[in-house]
């Protein structure tokens, strides 16, 4: 795959992580693994609006490696909302000292996923 990294896909990327449909077909992919929320969505072209990542246990976020914009909604250890960053650019640090888990979805995109919660179990 000429570009490594930089040319990854959504499908290549993301296909093997469990998923949960919240709403028709909007998908929130699960990094539940070290490795899987290391990577995050570093590399990606671009990240469907109907798709998310959650990052479970994780109360920091880094934007090193990505090509677009994010929405970030921190979640409680109720999987509540309690906060949301909006249309945070490439190479910004965010962190959330009361969040739980984060979900990272393209921006303009956060609110519409908020509006889908809370997410139950996580």
């Amino acid at each position: 795959m000429r570009g490594g990294l930089l040319a990854m896909t959504l499908d290549n990327r993301l296909e093997h992580l469990p998923s949960r449909s919240l709403s028709g077909a909007v998908r929130l992919y699960v990094a539940g693994d070290r490795r899987a929320r290391a990577r995050g969505l570093a590399g990606l072209q671009r990240l469907s609006p109907d798709h998310a990542l959650l990052l479970a246990g994780c109360r920091s976020v880094h934007t090193i490696g990505m090509r677009f914009a994010l929405d970030l909604l921190w979640l409680d250890a109720a999987g509540e909302v309690i906060r949301l960053d909006a249309d945070v650019a490439p190479r910004r640090l965010h962190t959330c000292l009361r969040a739980r888990a984060v979900i990272e979805t393209s921006a303009g995109c956060g609110e519409r996923f908020a509006n889908l919660l809370p997410y139950a179990t996580f």
